[in-house]
């Protein structure tokens, strides 16, 4: 038995898309589609003649809109997001801990709210996809959406540094090029979220960001509510 594996991306919001299976049955989920790559998507899933199982989304995003309702249309996935996420338009509501077939291979869903109530991380074959809750040397903004330091910090330090240090991290963003990470690199490296951080020193830094709010949020969010159904 072996997986499927891609990293795909979308420069505008600097968005990665994964691509995950089972390589024997061609079962394949879509994490965190892009609405501006759609076609590219779509080409690519049915040239590789992939079944297309599940659109997983991480949260309910900010930045970009999602393919995910175009994709379920298209090839008949079940879209799959986070109950915290409170959207109607989801065929699955997925609660912590719960596990998605996937050919002979599972995906585990992990609620690691704190960027949003909505986020979801997806645990898979030795990697982790973390959305916007852990990013490589980073993590998501706290300041609006249901933002909370206080719940990213949990999330981070119980849930997933709680995985296996060898566990791939490949989270939703990434805007200096990188595209991939360790739990244990995080661990130690995360100028954020070390675990030679307090959450005091953790919080310091996020109330001091000072962001400016994504460009696409007004769209985005009202979009993203209805999986991307304009």
């Amino acid at each position: 038995m072996s997986t499927l594996f891609y990293q795909l991306f979308e420069h505008e919001s600097s968005t990665y898309t994964y691509v995950i299976g089972d390589a024997s049955t061609k079962e394949v989920a879509v994490i965190d589609p892009v609405k501006e790559t759609l076609e590219r998507d779509l080409q690519f899933l049915k040239e590789m003649n992939f079944k297309v199982k599940y659109v997983l989304e991480t949260h309910v995003h900010a930045d970009h809109i999602t393919s995910a309702s175009s994709l379920r249309s298209e090839l008949g996935a079940k879209v799959g997001l986070s109950e915290g996420s409170k959207v109607d338009c989801a065929d699955m509501l997925l609660k912590d801990g719960q596990e998605l077939e996937l050919g002979a291979y599972k995906v585990k869903a992990l609620t690691t709210p704190g960027h949003t109530d909505s986020c979801m991380s997806y645990v898979f074959e030795g990697n982790v996809f973390t959305g916007d809750a852990l990013l490589i040397r980073g993590c998501g903004r706290t300041d609006f959406q249901q933002g909370s330091p206080e719940k990213l910090f949990e999330s981070v330090r119980t849930k997933l540094f709680a995985l296996p240090d060898e566990t791939r991290v490949y989270p939703a963003h990434d805007y200096k090029g990188k595209t991939s990470s360790s739990i244990g690199e995080e661990k130690n490296l995360n100028p954020r979220l070390k675990l030679s951080n307090s959450f005091e020193d953790f919080k310091a830094i996020m109330d001091n960001l000072n962001l400016a709010h994504p460009k696409k949020i007004k769209e985005s969010l009202p979009a993203n509510m209805k999986c991307g159904s304009l």
